[in-house]
């Protein structure tokens, strides 16, 4: 058999698959060119080098259907059934592993699996996602880390961990949700998510702020410094219409992309709190941030979306 059809089925050495892990790649995958570890956290202060500061009225990163010539196209001989894994590029100098992808995306589309047993029982199981780009090919996989008692005692508002692993099964985010007040009348403990890439290693945090009336949030870097807002609409639901949180800069004057929870049918949304993202943001905006805005949707999945069992 010609070795360019031979799939790639094993995880990463040491890596155990997630339950519900698409335990297959593409065959052209070989893994980062060149790539020789970590080389340690950078310092973000933040939008790189070059971006120009949107205009007014700049309506963010383009809409859903954004065309696919800005998307990187790769062939996939011997791919895998179902969506086809995009192949890692060039790792950019200073990149954490893993996140090569992002360095060629300005939008990622999250999809959260349905699970039969939550629909037919109720039982609040582990959360599990499809990162795609624009073209359909898978980015990462995401899958919740949290043990029963906490999904079916504390709901929506539960502590979590989020593993997000690459094509080859490594996992290269993990997001921290640690266990915080869900009542707009407490200013104290609100909401906050950390974003590790790799493991173990800050790069940005995701925290609410008080307001009476609009989901805001603020995304930091690893130092906690603020570096964007987030600004969600006063009424965080729709029928048969997207709801987008806009992503703006610090002075909340010009928005710069946006998280927009998409409507996928009356069925879907009366019956499953499985629910489809979009994630649009400057295609060079630092992947770090790209990372920090994964967070974000999450975060905003779980305290405006998830229903409670």
């Amino acid at each position: 058999m010609d070795k360019q059809n031979v799939q790639v089925n094993a995880p990463h050495p040491g890596t155990p698959f997630p339950a519900g892990y698409p335990q297959s790649s593409p065959a052209a995958f070989q893994g980062p060119p060149g790539h020789a570890g970590y080389l340690g956290p950078q310092a973000y202060t933040g939008l790189q080098a070059g971006y120009p500061i949107p205009p007014p009225g700049y309506s963010g990163a383009g809409p859903v259907s954004f065309p696919a010539q800005h998307q990187p196209v790769y062939n996939q001989p011997g791919g895998s059934a179902g969506a086809p894994w995009m192949p890692a590029p060039q790792p950019p100098s200073g990149c954490p592993p893993g996140l090569e992808y992002l360095s060629q995306i300005d939008q990622i589309l999250v999809h959260q699996q349905i699970e039969l047993l939550e629909v037919l029982t109720g039982f609040e199981t582990n959360n599990k996602y499809e990162l795609k780009n624009s073209l359909g090919q898978r980015i990462y996989f995401a899958a919740e880390d949290t043990d029963c008692c906490t999904r079916n005692c504390c709901g929506a508002a539960r502590p979590f961990t989020m593993r997000i692993l690459d094509n080859m099964g490594r996992e290269v985010i993990t997001l921290q949700r640690p266990l915080r007040c869900s009542s707009c009348c407490c200013p104290c403990c609100l909401q906050e998510i950390e974003i590790q890439a790799p493991p173990g290693v800050p790069v940005g945090y995701v925290t609410q702020n008080w307001h009476p009336c609009l989901p805001k949030f603020t995304i930091q870097n690893e130092r906690r410094e603020d570096v964007l807002r987030i600004v969600g609409p006063c009424v965080v639901c729709s029928c048969c219409a997207d709801i987008d949180f806009e992503i703006k800069s610090l002075d909340e004057e010009n928005v710069v992309g946006k998280i927009s929870k998409q409507w996928v049918g009356f069925v879907r949304e009366a019956f499953t709190d499985a629910d489809n993202f979009g994630i649009q943001f400057p295609l060079d905006l630092d992947v770090k941030m790209k990372a920090v805005m994964l967070g974000a949707c999450f975060l905003i999945d779980y305290m405006y979306f998830e229903l409670w069992s």
